[in-house]
């Protein structure tokens, strides 16, 4: 049971009577910014906070004339972009083009999540409920990030929400928000990790994307137009019955990585190379509480910033399967249903913060494998992998695959140089990555950790 005191002032400005409104979680996080009122600014009075208005999209191919978009689902994602094109001029003319410095907050469905705008994502089209943020030099953007992301400010924009079923909030809301006015010298360090943070994070992305074109540059078969339902291609009869999948289906026959495969003999499957594949056996989640459970990370958390944001807690005690379902460093995660061929290189922020992964991820360790688990995983990122992985695919409603499908990807054999230039690149990419989670996490312990010692 929540309980706690609420002054009569607080109810009569609200004109709420229902308990819940005062005594949920969110309620008592932003209770603690309301009762400071003297140590405290409206976000409204440090920075421009906007919505681009609303507009009806014209999604096109990518050319010259078209700008990548992301939705509010995007915000959260480790990697820049999308594969979403749509008219340069119309985004520009709405002024959904997003600039460096930026804070990008969601206000729609899943509230809160944010993100800092780098080299690298500015330029993008945003939807229209994506609220920016634009600091106006009174408190630097990285603090006004960090508190954005920390659980007071993600309180205070679902606190201060709309909607009964699905929950709103845009920029006159937010603007609401309540920043702790904090010492400059703690600003100024907080805001100093965040762009440290930020930064690196720019580095780990350079990093992979080098590291998988470098394989892409040195495959036999190109990609050129990934599978989509406008493929379209002649079949022979024949061809169904020597398939060794025995199956029907149009993805297994039309992609290029699959024709390409049934004459050549340069690749070998995950299975061969030596590696441990599997998933934990399906069972009855039992949700508890942050301080009473352990983070369970499901296969949409997987390519996020930061994968314990918003993420469930299940029991310690009555959850199967722990030992096969605990995220270890060095794994590397698939997902199997819904979303095929997701891949995430666990790092050291899972040893930090112990979870356990859904039943819906493939694992594949080092077991008995010839090349290094790195090199894998970047070759999991190529367009090669993930237009064979298409093929591989079943199911009319939830797509899946399963571990004796990823078993049976094919690797294509490289020179030792390629390889060990590969596996450097990728171990930089973990460093960068974890290092850049450390720090912002850092930063975010800093402000709440002030805000939780006032009275």
């Amino acid at each position: 049971m929540i309980q706690n005191k609420v002054k009569s002032k607080l109810i009569f400005t609200e004109k709420r009577f229902n308990a819940g409104y005062f005594l949920n979680e969110d309620a008592l996080n932003s209770f603690k910014l309301e009762i400071n009122p003297k140590n405290c600014i409206a976000l409204s009075e440090l920075a421009n906070v906007f919505n681009p208005p609303i507009f009806k999209r014209q999604f096109c191919q990518p050319s010259e004339r078209a700008i990548n978009y992301c939705q509010s689902s995007d915000v959260t994602n480790a990697l820049e972009g999308s594969d979403v094109y749509i008219n340069k001029k119309q985004a520009e003319k709405v002024g959904s083009v997003v600039k460096k410095n930026q804070i990008l907050v969601t206000g729609f469905a899943t509230i809160g999540n944010t993100r800092l705008v780098n080299e690298l994502s500015e330029g993008i089209s945003y939807a229209n409920n994506v609220c920016r943020i634009e600091s106006n030099g009174k408190f630097p953007y990285g603090y006004l990030y960090a508190f954005m992301t920390s659980k007071f400010g993600k309180s205070q924009l679902n606190k201060n929400a709309s909607g009964s079923v699905v929950r709103y909030i845009e920029a006159p809301g937010i603007k609401r928000t309540l920043v702790p006015i904090l010492p400059e010298e703690k600003q100024q360090q907080i805001h100093q990790l965040i762009v440290d943070s930020a930064n690196l994070r720019v580095e780990a992305n350079k990093l992979l994307k080098e590291a998988v074109e470098l394989i892409e540059r040195n495959l036999d078969v190109k990609i050129t137009k990934p599978i989509n339902k406008f493929n379209s291609k002649k079949v022979n009869i024949k061809s169904l019955f020597d398939s060794d999948q025995k199956r029907l289906d149009s993805p297994v026959y039309i992609t290029d990585s699959s024709n390409y495969l049934k004459s050549n003999n340069k690749f070998l499957s995950i299975n061969e190379l030596g590696f441990n594949v599997y998933r934990p056996g399906i069972f009855k989640r039992i949700k508890v509480d942050k301080a009473n459970g352990i983070p369970y990370i499901k296969g949409s958390d997987l390519n996020k910033n930061n994968p314990f944001n918003n993420c469930e807690f299940l029991s310690k005690t009555k959850t199967p399967f722990m030992n096969e379902m605990i995220l270890k460093e060095d794994q590397i995660l698939f997902t199997c249903a819904g979303s095929i061929g997701d891949v995430k290189l666990i790092t050291k922020e899972f040893v930090d913060n112990p979870a356990i992964g859904s039943q819906d991820i493939i694992r594949i360790e080092n077991k008995n494998n010839s090349i290094p688990i790195e090199f894998l995983f970047a070759y999991l990122k190529t367009k090669f992998s993930f237009d064979y992985i298409q093929s591989i695919k079943y199911g009319s409603v939830i797509e899946r695959v399963e571990p004796f499908h990823v078993e049976s990807i094919p690797v294509q054999n490289f020179s030792d140089d390629i390889i060990i230039k590969v596996k450097d690149l990728i171990e930089n990419y973990k460093h960068a990555f974890y290092t850049s989670f450390k720090k912002e996490n850092q930063a975010i312990n800093l402000i709440e950790n002030e805000i939780d010692a006032w009275q």
